[in-house]
């Protein structure tokens, strides 16, 4: 895959200056890479976020009946054809 190196997927950021020049400073006071850091405080950030919660799960009500295995008949029905 293009843009892959050892599992990670190459991407670009824009950071306004005042936060470039401090990752800078930090990668260089730590030792450590820029995209470590970045990767670092990503993980952390989406870590703390928790599992994704679909919103739009169980807000419709719907008849029970399966839809999927009855989808022709269900739209003759409701178009009244």
């Amino acid at each position: 895959m293009a843009g892959t190196v050892y599992g990670m997927v190459k991407t670009t950021v824009y950071l306004e200056d005042r936060d470039a020049a401090a990752l800078r400073r930090l990668a260089a006071e730590s030792g450590r890479s820029q995209a470590e850091i970045i990767r670092e405080a990503i993980s952390r950030t989406t870590q703390a976020a928790g599992p994704r919660r679909l919103r739009s799960a169980g807000v419709g009500r719907g008849s029970g009946e399966p839809v999927a295995r009855n989808a022709d008949e269900i739209v003759r029905r409701e178009l009244g054809r």
